[in-house]
């Protein structure tokens, strides 16, 4: 039977320097090439996972790019969609309306840019790492031709004040979002039917694949709906505790030690 490894980016698969190490290539290699998938599983925006798959060379057949927490699902074979949702459109300006009113930077993306109200000192911060191209405007849904896949609040200084935000948002919502962290400075707002967790079982049903040949691996809290559903769950030794407690496995090293090399190898 084959197997499908879902793993996070950052803290994860990466290293530090935003690099997959040689050790774990090769055991992505020998993973992949035993007939098992490999699909990449971010909060990140679709181009921001194929930009890492690119300089990576992450392209092993049966790959999949998981980007937005869950929000949408691609085929890097076929190059189109599995899945996709949204951000119900009737909440994305009250959630901007909301952002302003509690001094939060927030932005959301269409299929091609970044959208945002502000060229500020957070989309400088996250566009450091993130190369996505973006658009500065108020009328932020004039810039959308879909529901937008999340919306990615962002705080550097401050965590009572977004975490205020997020409970305003929470309301707001009434169950139709999640609001998590992917890191203490971002909040992530996406639709509920979504997450990273809905994605392994979608992508194992969409492969006919049972769930107990799924391993998830992740160092963060929006990791934690993926190890939990996932046949193995997977903590780095880097990750935050409430990963580690969610998780069936803890990494013997971190990220930028080939942290996932005996994960890889022990279920070829």
């Amino acid at each position: 039977m084959s197997k499908i490894f879902f793993t996070d980016l950052d803290g994860t698969l990466l290293t530090k320097e935003k690099k997959v190490s040689p050790a774990t290539m090769d055991a992505l290699k020998r993973f992949t090439a035993a007939g098992n998938h490999f699909a990449i599983s971010t909060g990140r925006a679709l181009d921001s996972a194929k930009a890492v798959q690119l300089e990576n060379d992450l392209f092993f057949p049966g790959s999949y790019l998981i980007s937005f927490n869950g929000s949408e699902i691609y085929d890097c074979d076929t190059k189109k969609d599995v899945y996709r949702t949204g951000v119900p459109f009737d909440l994305v300006p009250q959630i901007f309306a909301l952002a302003r009113e509690h001094g939060i930077h927030c932005h959301t993306y269409n299929d091609e840019k970044l959208i945002s109200p502000a060229e500020d000192e957070e989309l400088s911060y996250y566009r450091r790492v993130i190369h996505t191209p973006y658009i500065i405007t108020d009328d932020i849904c004039s810039e959308l031709t879909d529901v937008p896949c999340k919306i990615i609040g962002i705080e550097l200084h401050d965590k009572e004040k977004i975490d205020r935000f997020k409970d305003e948002v929470d309301k707001l919502g009434n169950g139709r979002i999640t609001t998590l962290y992917s890191n203490p400075y971002y909040l992530e707002i996406f639709n509920s039917e979504a997450g990273k967790g809905s994605a392994v079982t979608r992508l194992a049903d969409h492969l006919g694949i049972s769930y107990k040949n799924t391993i998830a691996a992740g160092d963060e809290e929006n990791d934690v709906s993926m190890i939990k559903a996932a046949g193995i769950g997977v903590a780095m030794m880097n990750a935050v505790p409430m990963v580690k407690e969610a998780a069936d496995i803890i990494t013997e090293t971190d990220n930028n030690n080939d942290g996932l090399v005996s994960i890889l190898l022990n279920n070829i």
